[in-house]
């Protein structure tokens, strides 16, 4: 009895006590110059900023792998669609490209939408000996028409004013907007895979998010008229105000003064801690919503169904439908995350999109952070993210000292110039000992 009371004691006071380790680090890194850490405020917060986004996306992914089993192997894309929202919604419209065949291109998608929906209805209501050809009547001349209207409307906006924009823009709403949207075109696209892959056997899922994923981010590389393809979409609006409008600002200049700081440092810092007080803001809302959903009968069905479908569908629960509802969900908050980096970064670059970067390191914060507990998720994105950009100066610091024995010749200089990918190894060597030593993570769930 007495053993279970320290080891609920222990459990309580974990994440509190890695959540201050944690902050230790960043202390650190922002007010100590060594080997180990740079001194600079400036690149501490700018790890914690994209630190916070990777929590939010690594929490979308424990509400479906923590809450309910499912295996998203697609995450990239579904960020990378998130993405596309403040393009669409922030950035100003550009001159003559909704002219030259915008409405062209909406009418080429609702004939497109049409002949998929008409497939459907054909392949129910026709009878089975007609099916396939009427099936196959309606995809072709629905692709033909589609194809017809869609094909000249994209040559028209990709020639209009192609050296700096050739695509056709956004509607110039406030940026914050288009984080919501960002979730809701993520949404989307989990409804259309959902209803195909889920209800079949789990590893469908994993194949059909594989290739969503891809598919996402080459559409985002090959359509110039929708985002620039890979030209790249930049100045898009900040929530935040500029580095170069508080360094105008003859108060922020008398601050700075004050503080014994440089004008530029400052404004950086700044502009830094307001994007951090956005980010935490976002994030504390979804896991006080998430923490919610989980104590209440929802989140015990959820988990219920994710311990063992056959019995909870045995007592009469949709588990198709269940399962689809927390796939949406978590693909919403990871379209959520895709906006909020874009936001960050000021510059849409679909090549960025990398599923060693936006998928499997976002497994592993999930992972380490501990599956199904939405503090473990939080403390993970952080944790790993921070690790991840510190490997790539600690990585060749120790390759330096473990090679400074050997002779000058062709495996130290080697090794020396593989030492940028120490990051990798170091990702999978915090995986296996973690799973080694706290095999259900750092915060595990209760």
């Amino acid at each position: 009895m007495a053993t279970s009371r320290q080891a609920e004691a222990s459990s309580k006071w974990r994440a509190p006590v890695l959540f201050i380790v944690l902050a230790i680090l960043f202390i650190l890194e922002g007010t100590t110059r060594n080997a180990l850490f740079t001194g600079s405020w400036n690149t501490s917060l700018a790890i914690l900023n994209m630190g916070l986004i990777s929590a939010v996306t690594a929490l979308g992914l424990n509400m479906q792998w923590g809450y309910a089993g499912l295996f998203n192997s697609g995450v990239v894309g579904f960020v990378a669609l998130g993405g596309l929202a403040p393009v669409l919604i922030s950035v100003a419209p550009v001159e003559g490209g909704w002219g030259a065949g915008g409405l062209r291109i909406i009418l080429a998608l609702i004939v497109g939408l049409g002949t998929l929906v008409l497939a459907a209805v054909v392949w129910r209501r026709v009878q089975r000996k007609l099916r396939v050809l009427a099936l196959l009547a309606v995809l072709i001349v629905g692709f033909a028409a589609y194809r017809w209207l869609f094909d000249p409307a994209v040559d028209a906006i990709e020639a209009n004013q192609a050296a700096q924009f050739g695509n056709l823009g956004g509607l110039g709403l406030p940026v914050l907007l288009s984080w919501p949207v960002g979730a809701l075109f993520a949404a989307a696209a989990a409804w259309g895979v959902g209803k195909v892959a889920l209800g079949l056997r789990s590893d469908y899922l994993a194949i059909a998010t594989l290739g969503i994923g891809e598919i996402i981010v080459a559409v985002l590389k090959n359509e110039e008229w929708l985002a620039r393809g890979v030209k790249n979409v930049t100045s898009i609006p900040r929530p935040v105000p500029y580095e170069i409008a508080l360094q105008r600002d003859p108060a922020f200049i008398e601050r700075a003064q004050n503080w014994g700081m440089s004008v530029a440092e400052l404004s950086g810092i700044w502009v830094k801690l307001c994007y951090a007080g956005l980010f935490g803001a976002v994030l504390l809302l979804l896991i006080l919503l998430a923490e919610l959903a989980l104590k209440s009968p929802w989140g015990r069905m959820m988990r219920a169904i994710r311990d063992n479908e056959t019995a909870a569908e045995a007592m009469g629960k949709d588990v198709t439908g269940r399962h689809l509802q927390i796939f949406v969900i978590g693909c919403a908050v990871m379209g959520l995350a895709g906006a909020m980096m874009i936001t960050h970064d000021g510059l849409m670059a679909p090549t960025q999109y990398n599923p060693l970067r936006y998928t499997f390191v976002i497994w592993v914060m999930v992972i380490v952070g501990g599956s199904g507990n939405n503090w473990g998720a939080a403390l993970g994105g952080i944790l790993i993210w921070f690790l991840w950009i510190k490997a790539e100066s600690w990585g060749p610091q120790l390759i330096s000292l473990l090679t400074s024995p050997l002779p000058a010749g062709a495996v130290k200089q080697h090794l020396l110039e593989s030492s940028p990918h120490m990051r990798f190894i170091a990702m999978g060597l915090i995986l296996l000992l973690v799973l080694r030593f706290s095999p259900r993570g750092l915060v595990p769930e209760k």
